[in-house]
């Protein structure tokens, strides 16, 4: 193991401007290394992170100071009985007939109503006028909370993810996390109280009704999954409606391609998961001492696994820095699942809750755009410019079409 001198600096500005670069260099020269200013022990390749992700010997214990302070205690901090009656009670609402009959109609509206305000425009930028507002607007409808909160669940949202990825800690902006919980926490317990007395066809009330095994959730559990579900559920879906756009209009015959034949949407989603993940990376602690990349990870240490790294590693994806939506790797029917070639919804027992949820949302969001810019282009002069080192995302999308009637 080493302290990789040789490659940027996860915090360096040569890194946050283009990390994949340095992502080749780790996996080359330095898999496992030591960083000093996270006080963290550093993985960049496949095999290791896709590890530290299934094998039960990596524990979610990072999680105590890392999301606790700003959702409360999460489902993603637990383990054993625990974890797998929660998951039991929160999963059913994410996947098949609930999915389907309940929350797609919410998801389909909410794309409508913000594609029908500039389709007549013939510009937008997608990401402040589209991919940054639309899965937050559905969560919120989703939880049949008043529509007139989409604004300030988005300021919400926005301050949780800036508290989730501020390795640097700045202090203003772990002010601003603390002060959204409680901010969060006065709006959202009465209503859940409210819910328990007077439940509707919501998923709040879903939460709060659910019992498995004679347990149910309490009052604290179902504020701190909504929280856990605003960050999550919105941070996958805003950035990848976004760099998929942005991945399709830079190849102009897959966009063609996606155009034509919209069964390859879910392909192009999950190409863009592995090709420029919205979540760069996900932290665990091992029970006991580890053995990987070449080196030690001592117990009880932070491992940062380098998901943008895994997924570019050439020993698992043939020409890994080229975008393909036909490519052999990622299999459609795995995709969204526990059993995915990619890395960007994590794996095993903490597999991501929500990725049916955020492919539904990209599915529907995806095919309503490409209806209402039938000649989509980036902007002439535009350059794409992203940003982030935990999360990772475009800053602006501007792009032209010719204005639609319908």
């Amino acid at each position: 193991m080493t302290v990789a001198p040789e490659v940027p600096d996860i915090l360096s500005q040569e890194f946050l401007a283009d990390p994949y670069p340095a992502y080749r260099l780790m996996r080359e020269h330095a898999p496992l290394f030591w960083h000093e200013a996270t006080q963290s022990y550093v993985v960049s390749r496949y095999e290791d992170v896709r590890r530290a992700f299934k094998d039960p010997v990596f524990t979610t214990r990072n999680y105590d100071w890392q999301l606790e302070p700003v959702h409360g205690r999460t489902i993603l901090q637990m383990d054993g009985r625990e974890h797998a009656v929660r998951r039991a009670l929160v999963a059913p609402a994410f996947r098949g007939t609930e999915l389907r009959e309940r929350f797609l109609p919410v998801i389909e509206r909410n794309s409508r109503e913000l594609v029908d305000a500039f389709r007549h425009a013939g510009e937008v930028d997608l990401v402040s006028q589209f991919a940054t507002r639309f899965p937050i607007n559905v969560i919120v409808d989703m939880l049949g909370l008043d529509r007139s909160d989409h604004d300030r669940f988005h300021r919400w949202y926005t301050s949780i993810i800036a508290f989730l990825g501020n390795l640097s800690q700045d202090s203003e902006v772990a002010e601003e996390g603390l002060r959204t919980r409680e901010e969060l926490a006065a709006h959202l317990l009465p209503v859940i109280r409210e819910r328990r007395e007077n439940p509707g066809e919501d998923l709040l009330s879903t939460l709060c009704t659910a019992e498995v095994e004679g347990t149910r959730m309490s009052d604290e559990d179902v504020k701190a999954f909504c929280s856990l579900l605003l960050a999550a559920g919105g941070e996958t879906t805003d950035k990848a409606v976004a760099s998929m756009f942005a991945n399709l209009v830079s190849h102009p015959e897959q966009l063609a391609r996606v155009r034509e034949d919209r069964s390859l949407i879910p392909r192009a989603f999950a190409e863009t998961l592995r090709h420029t993940p919205p979540v760069q990376m996900i932290m665990r602690q091992p029970r006991h001492d580890v053995e990987l990349g070449g080196g030690t990870v001592p117990a009880g240490a932070t491992l940062i696994c380098l998901i943008g790294s895994a997924n570019r590693d050439g020993d698992h994806f043939t020409d890994p820095d080229t975008f393909d939506v036909l490519r052999p790797e990622l299999r459609e029917a795995t995709s969204f699942t526990a059993a995915a070639e990619h890395l960007a919804f994590a794996l095993g027992r903490h597999f991501c809750v929500g990725a049916l949820l955020a492919e539904a949302e990209v599915r529907v969001a995806t095919d309503h755009l490409l209806d209402a810019m039938p000649d989509v282009r980036l902007a002439e002069g535009a350059t794409l410019e992203e940003a982030g080192a935990f999360t990772r995302g475009l800053r602006e999308l501007p792009l032209r079409f010719t204005p639609t009637t319908g």
